[in-house]
């Protein structure tokens, strides 16, 4: 099996790049899914005297949480603050410290809590510190594959797939490994994610919030796993778990926080009117969401109703990875009418331009898989761009100028480098 430790990072580059030009610079994302290894990579490859410290160490986390100007203004910059949410009140120390001296590149932090979630920290180092997230392994990744999918979609003319080459990627097995390193290239995959969520659970959160109810969060992933890549609807999610609404919205507001879910916002013809539409939820990790519905190869081939919802959350999934990376920044979203017509995925881009995808787990379309695509298209022509639907055959077919049914494997082979 592969060994993480060679497998290559996309956003390594505009990691480098951000630590030339800004003063403080985090990676965050999920727990486990790479960040120390990538940072002790860049470390080693820059023959770099960085300093390493992290908060995992007991030692170091009571002298940062006991006397943080104190931590700060000790160490010798530049250097690397591992797992730093562990510490939130480093944060206004460091913005101190950074205000005296701006040269770039001094502190680089990693977490694996969304700080942008964090209240508490969300404000201290505004206008001092480039975020960047590295999510778990994405299938290029995972095959030496530096995909452009989101690039190539936003140019004109047809569909391009190029052949790739190395070991070939089974999609069911992919979604089934997920992107976590350790299982994905490793294997022990029961046992690594009922590991990890109980790390979580029973760790992580503590370290964000006190709660007197732990024995809720497990049943309560359970059901959002059962509900991905569907509407989010907290109140229905209350009735069945019997909990308070205003604890439901808290704890999910922890699990996107540790990256466990993802909200999908709605596409709407205004960033105020699209606050008001209900998100989509989407578990950040197919491995993980397999593991907490029990699918294996064989229920997947008994109950193949549960392949579409997986197959979705990992093709926004995908998306979101290569959007750290793919040149044009694009806002990531889905789509559903007053009439009831929906798009699993919109990609808005540079000046307004749309991009509408459907997930479809079959290996064939027929006309009705188009509907969605064509209402949008008609709610937005002159922004329209193009229209696609991802699908398990093999082969690009056209269904007009500016729509196709594309193979999922476009994600790594449509604009690849």
């Amino acid at each position: 099996m592969a060994d993480y430790h060679t497998v290559s990072r996309h956003i390594e580059q505009p990691l480098v790049e951000a630590l030339g030009h800004s003063r403080v610079v985090l990676v965050n994302g999920p727990r486990q899914a790479g960040k120390t290894t990538l940072v002790r990579h860049l470390l080693e490859g820059e023959g770099s005297s960085r300093e390493y410290l992290t908060l995992d160490d007991i030692g170091v986390l009571t002298a940062a949480r006991r006397d943080p100007a104190g931590f700060v203004a000790g160490l010798s910059t530049p250097v690397v603050i591992d797992e730093v949410q562990r510490a939130p009140e480093l944060f206004r120390a460091i913005k101190i410290a950074v205000d005296r001296d701006r040269r770039p590149g001094r502190f680089l932090l990693t977490g694996s809590a969304n700080v942008l979630l964090l209240p508490r920290l969300a404000g201290e180092l505004v206008g001092r510190m480039e975020i960047l997230t590295l999510w778990p392994l994405s299938a290029g990744e995972c095959q030496g594959i530096r995909e452009g999918f989101v690039d190539a979609v936003f140019r004109d003319g047809p569909p391009t797939l190029r052949p790739v080459s190395g070991r070939h990627l089974d999609l069911v097995e992919r979604m089934l490994a997920g992107g976590f390193p350790e299982p994905a290239l490793r294997g022990r995959r029961d046992a690594w994610f009922r590991n990890y969520v109980t790390t979580l659970l029973e760790r992580d959160i503590r370290d964000l919030a006190r709660l007197e109810q732990l024995t809720a969060l497990p049943p309560l992933l359970d059901l959002l796993a059962a509900r991905g890549a569907s509407l989010l609807n907290t109140t229905e999610l209350a009735r069945i778990s019997a909990l308070p609404l205003n604890t439901v919205r808290r704890y999910l507001a922890l699990f996107e926080a540790l990256y466990l879910i993802h909200r999908l916002p709605a596409w709407s013809g205004s960033a105020t009117k699209r606050l008001a539409k209900t998100p989509k939820l989407v578990l950040t990790d197919t491995g993980l969401m397999a593991h907490l519905l029990q699918l294996g190869p064989e229920r997947l081939r008994t109950a193949p109703t549960l392949l579409g919802p997986l197959l979705e959350d990992f093709v926004v999934m995908e998306i979101r990875k290569q959007l750290g990376w793919n040149r044009i920044q694009a806002s990531l979203l889905h789509y559903r009418s007053h009439a009831g017509h929906e798009v699993d995925i919109i990609l808005e881009g540079p000046g307004g331009h749309l991009v509408g995808i459907e997930v479809k787990a079959s290996s064939t379309i027929t006309s009705g898989d188009l509907r969605g695509l064509h209402a949008f298209q008609a709610d937005r022509p002159q922004r329209f761009h193009r229209g696609l639907i991802l699908y398990r055959g093999p082969t690009v077919v056209p269904y007009g100028p500016r729509l196709h049914a594309v193979p999922v494997e476009a994600l790594w082979r449509w604009g690849a480098r």
